[in-house]
């Protein structure tokens, strides 16, 4: 099944389909979840592994032991079909396609075994950041601009997606592939996420975990104009139009 939002008369309206096709896209939707959003950085090997020599380093000395956490605050929430607004004097600005992790039921200090049993599902998520200059302490001002982070079109059933560790991940600017990456590139699983995040902060129903974004090559780079989609296998498409903040 298929969960999304939608907005009439002033009302939050959520809705159930059990097709894609059955869901009209052309008005816009609102984001598909409405709790807390909690990024996951260097959660991706080629990312990881790119940064690995900065790791050994100063001021670093060695790499994180555990997952780098972020928030994207509700300000930079929207959904399928609402403009990313981008500045123009903060330089480049890059999306960042992800697995959606949706909480279904409240999570405190649930083990690796038992994690699973508390996701309602999966969606789409664009995480879109300005250039980062520090990774294990990932910029509010790089993450939390109004309008970054498009999330839907909606939240598919766990029960409906059998392999959510093994998904094909594209990302198209102006209808042009330019970025392939998978799920299977997470360096903690989904299991280990929820595990340790719960450790110390309780996930309630409806807050979502992103994934982990890969690395931000001039390949992901979006300017005024674009339309950016991120389409994920057996989940669907994310689409956004960018424009000027």
């Amino acid at each position: 099944m298929l969960h999304y939002k939608t907005r009439k008369n002033d009302q939050v309206i959520n809705l159930q389909a059990k097709a894609p096709f059955e869901v009209a896209l052309e008005g816009g939707l609102l984001p598909a979840v409405n709790g807390a959003v909690i990024g996951v950085a260097l959660n991706d090997k080629i990312l990881y592994q790119s940064l690995e020599k900065k790791f050994n380093e100063k001021p670093h000395i060695s790499p994180p032991k555990t997952p780098v956490l972020h928030i994207k605050t509700d300000n930079t929430h929207i959904g399928y079909g609402d403009a990313i607004r981008i500045p123009s004097d903060m330089g480049a600005v890059f999306a960042g396609p992800s697995l959606g992790i949706v909480i279904g039921k409240k999570a405190c200090r649930v083990t690796e075994e038992t994690a699973l049993d508390y996701v309602q599902g999966y969606t789409i998520v664009n995480e879109v950041s300005l250039a980062e200059a520090s990774f294990y302490r990932p910029a509010v001002k790089a993450k939390c601009r109004d309008t970054f982070c498009p999330i839907g079109p909606w939240v598919m059933d766990a029960t409906d997606l059998d392999s959510p560790q093994n998904l094909a991940i594209k990302t198209y600017i102006n209808d042009t592939l330019c970025h392939e990456t998978s799920s299977n590139q997470m360096i903690h699983s989904i299991e280990q996420v929820i595990a340790y995040i719960s450790s110390f902060i309780t996930l309630e129903v409806g807050d979502m975990i992103i994934a982990g974004t890969p690395l931000r090559t001039e390949n992901l780079e979006i300017n005024t104009g674009d339309v950016v989609v991120v389409d994920i296998e057996k989940i669907g498409r994310l689409v956004n139009p960018v424009v000027a903040e």
